[in-house]
């Protein structure tokens, strides 16, 4: 907690500020933020995925030796790579949205089954796509918010395809980068080493306000669960990728 928490006790701020002015952290503790008072709820939202891994849970990593003569304490510091590169092609997370419109039309925009969503037409989401083997950009979806008033909510989540590292080894972040304001930041960072999938946050339209909400909730399950926990009442079948 900084010292000026014990010098105003009764602010009212609903979020963390990040180390940058230009940043919001969505925690535990202040899990929302309203799009709308900060003057953010029209234009595009755009919602990044990105992740790194430890070099330690890479299967075969070799140690630089010649750095570790130079640098001694990186024995007890696992260096930190991006998972954007060639020696973690393996690592596979995707994002996906789960939204259910005004006029009670539902579905889910992801990269299994092709459901990429449009940004000018329902869904008004739309999946950039499918990071699979790594780039600096990782994983985005732009939702429409001038037509906000044709969306009641979204759930955006994050799952785990096929034989990839489990969530705790996998250290992954989604921001959001409103049309104004600050940015807006979400880590994954609750330790659930067997779970394939998070619903990361949700968006509400209650009366004409959007408010982002912090979910950050891990299951063991994949989509079908999500829809269960926040009652969507899709039907889901298995999915598969086309293989490139």
């Amino acid at each position: 907690m900084a010292f000026w928490d014990n010098l105003f006790p009764g602010r009212g701020d609903d979020f963390d500020f990040g180390s940058a002015a230009n940043s919001i952290d969505l925690t535990r503790r202040r899990p929302t933020v309203s799009l709308t008072k900060q003057g953010a709820a029209t234009g595009n939202l755009r919602v990044n995925l990105s992740w790194r891994m430890r070099t330690s849970d890479i299967e075969g990593r070799r140690r630089q030796t010649g750095g570790l003569l130079r640098h001694p304490t990186r024995l007890f510091k696992p260096e930190e790579v991006q998972a954007h590169t060639q020696g973690v092609v393996n690592v596979d997370l995707d994002l996906g949205c789960l939204y259910e419109l005004a006029d009670g039309s539902k579905g889910v925009v992801q990269p299994l089954g092709g459901f990429l969503g449009h940004t000018n037409e329902p869904p008004y989401v739309k999946l950039s796509g499918d990071d699979r083997f790594g780039a600096p950009s990782g994983e985005t979806i732009f939702v429409n918010l001038d037509h906000k008033d044709e969306i009641k909510r979204l759930l955006f989540f994050v799952y785990i395809y096929d034989q990839t590292p489990a969530f705790d080894r996998t250290h992954a972040k989604v921001t959001l980068y409103p049309s104004n304001g600050p940015r807006i930041e979400i880590e994954l960072d609750e330790h659930a080493p067997q779970a394939r999938s998070c619903a990361v946050f949700s968006v509400e339209n209650v009366k004409g306000e959007l408010t982002v909400r912090r979910e950050v909730r891990f299951v063991y399950g994949f989509q079908a669960e999500l829809d269960r926990l926040y009652g969507w009442g899709l039907q889901w079948g298995r999915g598969y990728k086309t293989k490139t």
